[in-house]
């Protein structure tokens, strides 16, 4: 079974995922090591917005200057994401983070989605707060919230330019 130095990330999966799936809320992907089928780690998506004006009256603006004159725009929420502390530091958070992008990406070609969207856990312990982790992929800060969460957000559209550049 799933350990995790954040329990309610592993109850979640074992309480909240299925159900949540069923009534089309959120879809949660699991990831097994392949030779010996252990679960290593999941991630949760589901749809969502992000306001514009929330983030920066600049991007709003620059958005705007581009003929985009919304409030909110499409994105793709991970909800959760949980790596098995047996298997951190190994890669399978960057998998599912590539996986995600890679889903948005898709999205973005069947209904719209602009950006990924989270709500990042910290952590007083500086190797185990994950805000580092988004930042490398080029997540950036939505609002400063406040001590247990960090909203934060990922604009797209450089990875599908750097697709269509190709």
């Amino acid at each position: 079974s799933l350990n995790s130095y954040e329990p309610e990330l592993v109850d979640f999966l074992r309480d909240d995922a299925y159900n949540q799936q069923n009534k089309k809320i959120s879809v949660t992907y699991l990831w097994f090591l392949r030779k010996t089928h252990e679960l290593v780690a999941y991630i949760t998506v589901s749809p969502d917005c992000v306001q514009l004006k929330k983030i920066s009256p600049q991007l709003a603006n620059k958005f705007r200057g581009k003929g985009i004159d919304y409030k909110s725009l499409p994105s793709l929420k991970i909800g959760r994401l949980c790596v098995d502390d047996k298997f951190l530091r190994r890669g399978i958070g960057t998998l599912l983070i590539q996986f995600t992008i890679n889903l948005a990406i898709n999205l973005s070609n069947k209904v719209g989605c602009r950006f990924i969207y989270l709500d990042a856990k910290r952590n007083q312990e500086k190797s185990k707060d994950v805000i580092h982790f988004y930042k490398k992929f080029g997540f950036e800060i939505y609002k400063e919230r406040g001590r247990r969460e960090t909203p934060l957000y990922l604009n797209i559209l450089p990875f599908i330019e750097e697709l269509t550049d190709k």
